[in-house]
């Protein structure tokens, strides 16, 4: 049984006519499952909420109309101007299925390496992996230890992952290899970038330089004539 929980109700409206809801404080939402999909329809404040604690990788217990289903986000469909949810769609599970779910990266420990001791700074560029795994199964995040970085030679890959048991990857394909967080000296990266600024500045200089000797050459030699 999952901890998050949400009550559904069923919908008539379609289209256009969802804006309705919208205005009357509610989400429009899809249940999908092996069937037909279920209109559905909840109170916007409570659905935000358990999308919030849930994300796409924690099981929610939907009541449907009185009807218990086990589901996952699939996708949640936001308004771009007001950056509010217009419509949610969830995939129906069942407790012995294998699903498969986006899951945060947390990197955790970091303070206590020689690296940030050398003022080093840790750069993610993984926030998140697909896993798969049964719905109980499902970690609310994967753990990286970086407490073992040192210099800016290391960084953390999808090797360096730990999964829990019963839980793999949904991508086999993935290059073990593929970077989740680096490590960077800023303040080298700062001077370099100060280098190229400054060879950038002098490169324009001597541009500058060559077209005014070029355009002074045809001035000089008129007047030797």
């Amino acid at each position: 049984m999952s901890e998050d929980k949400l009550s559904l109700a069923k919908r008539e409206l379609t289209g256009k006519k969802v804006k309705n809801l919208r205005e009357q404080g509610l989400i429009p939402s899809v249940v999908f499952g092996e069937g037909e999909p279920i209109l559905t329809q909840s109170a916007y404040n409570e659905t935000e909420k358990v999308l919030l604690s849930a994300g796409y990788h924690s099981p929610i217990d939907l009541d449907i109309a009185g009807k218990k289903q086990m589901a996952l986000v699939k996708t949640v469909h936001m308004n771009p101007v007001k950056r509010t949810i217009d419509n949610v769609e969830f995939q129906a599970i069942s407790a012995d299925e294998v699903v498969e779910a986006t899951t945060p990266i947390e990197i955790v420990n970091f303070e206590q390496s020689d690296a940030n001791k050398a003022h080093l700074t840790l750069l993610q560029v993984m926030e998140e992996i697909d896993v798969k795994a049964k719905p109980a199964d499902l970690p609310e995040a994967i753990i990286v230890d970086a407490s073992g970085l040192k210099t800016v030679e290391d960084g953390i890959v999808v090797s360096d992952l730990k999964l829990p048991k019963g839980v793999e990857l949904a991508d086999k394909e993935l290059d073990p290899e593929q970077p989740i967080a680096n490590v960077y000296d800023p303040a080298q990266e700062a001077a370099e970038r100060e280098a190229e600024a400054e060879a950038d500045k002098a490169a324009e200089e001597a541009r500058a330089a060559e077209a005014a000797a070029a355009a002074a050459a045809p001035a000089s030699e008129e007047k030797a004539e």
